[in-house]
């Protein structure tokens, strides 16, 4: 009798390890499961991507910009001589676009035609890309416009909201005054918000708005920008939605930013100014190649 009792204690000590065990390995497995979700990476999708295609009579040739600048009077021969030596060394070609306020005698320079020119390009790419895809611009979550040095009120992300009545929990991000970068920067954006809001999708917006940004006075480095830039934008669809995974051209691997902004050089190498005639533009250092090739020796090496 007291052996039985003994053998009885002992098998219920065991069962109650057991079960012990159990629930501490039941415990253990969901906290790993919990762990492998919440730091999963979640991969970030570009769906596809449409480049701005001006029409035909927003082209402007070597010849016309030459004769524009002849017939306006607003340049002195040297300083029309160095703009044509910078458009046939540059590669610009007589192929390139300007919008049409920049085709007017004398040329429109005014803000409702730089309005204009962001509405013609950025409701041109971003119906192009819905169209192609068939997306409800409702479905859209993020919204990021990046244009260089055009800032209007109501913004631009507001101007496209408000085109595609697209919905009142829109995140709208509105980046100006980052020039060139500011593309990247965007593309950037999206990748951290995507990383944190699942299963949406986010329109990157990427152009320049040239019709206020001429520069009339003599200065070569701020005559630069009459010459460099031209009309142009791009519609960028990025999502991490499982099902854009079929349909995606790229997956988003790495995106490494350096910021040299620290260094006197690289922050004054692009910068707007007034010339002391009152003309205003953007001027352009000549140390803007150093600034470059420093920049992007320390992201190659940040990779």
């Amino acid at each position: 009798m007291l052996f039985s009792l003994l053998l009885q204690s002992i098998f219920n000590q065991l069962q109650e390890t057991e079960v012990t065990n159990l629930y501490c390995f039941i415990a253990t497995l969901l906290g790993v499961v919990i762990v492998y979700f919440l730091t999963k990476k979640i991969d970030v999708y570009l769906v596809d991507f449409v480049c701005y295609q001006p029409p035909d009579d927003c082209r402007e040739t070597i010849a016309t910009y030459h004769e524009h600048m002849r017939v306006i009077k607003h340049f002195d021969d040297e300083s029309m001589e160095f703009q044509l030596k910078i458009l046939r060394s540059s590669g610009i070609g007589n192929e390139s676009c300007a919008p049409f306020g920049l085709h007017q005698l004398p040329p429109d320079l005014s803000l409702a035609a730089s309005i204009e020119e962001v509405e013609t390009i950025a409701f041109s790419v971003a119906e192009d890309l819905f169209d192609k895809h068939n997306i409800n611009p409702k479905s859209v979550d993020i919204l990021i416009s990046n244009c260089g040095h055009f800032s209007p009120t109501p913004s631009i992300c507001s101007m496209i909201r408000n085109r595609f009545d697209m919905k009142s929990n829109l995140m709208s991000f509105n980046l100006s005054g980052m020039g060139c970068s500011s593309g990247i920067i965007s593309i950037c954006l999206a990748k951290d918000l995507l990383r944190v809001h699942k299963n949406s999708l986010a329109l990157v917006l990427s152009f320049e708005a040239i019709s206020s940004s001429g520069y009339r006075g003599k200065i070569r480095s701020m005559l630069l920008t009459n010459c460099l830039f031209r009309m142009g934008g791009a519609a960028i669809l990025l999502g991490n939605r499982v099902h854009d995974k079929e349909k995606a051209k790229y997956v988003l691997e790495h995106a490494v930013r350096s910021h040299g902004g620290a260094d006197d050089d690289a922050h004054g190498c692009v910068t707007q100014q007034t010339d002391r005639d009152g003309e205003v533009g953007f001027f352009l250092s000549k140390k803007i190649m150093i600034v470059a090739k420093d920049v992007l020796e320390a992201n190659i090496l940040a990779m």
